[in-house]
């Protein structure tokens, strides 16, 4: 399988090459930075509102003055669904005025 020439892209090939089946699904983590608490916070309580079954968690980032949000999302990590679902959420954290931080596979 060959994917895309972007830091997606190359993140699925590294997986694949490491032994990842990436046609089952996934626990996909999604990274997302903000300035304040109050702002990750916010978006955590609008993600859970609209997706309950999301996994959502707030906490510090080893950058002072800097907050993570991780969104875990089940899902095949399939290319386009991967860079739909950053859409997605690059969309919301802008609200919150917050961005994305990219994204990763429990294994």
């Amino acid at each position: 399988m060959t994917f895309p020439n972007d830091d997606t892209g190359q993140v699925l090939a590294e997986m694949q090459a490491a032994g990842v089946e990436l046609n089952k699904r996934h626990h996909v983590v999604f990274f997302h930075l903000f300035e304040k608490q109050t702002q990750a916070q916010a978006m955590a309580a609008y993600l859970q509102e609209q997706a309950p079954d999301m996994l959502v968690k707030v906490l510090p980032d080893e950058t002072p003055n800097v907050w993570d949000l991780e969104c875990t999302v089940v899902m095949v990590p399939d290319y386009d669904a991967i860079v739909a679902q950053e859409a997605q959420f690059e969309q919301i954290a802008a609200k919150f005025e917050g961005y994305n931080d990219g994204w990763g596979i429990e294994v």
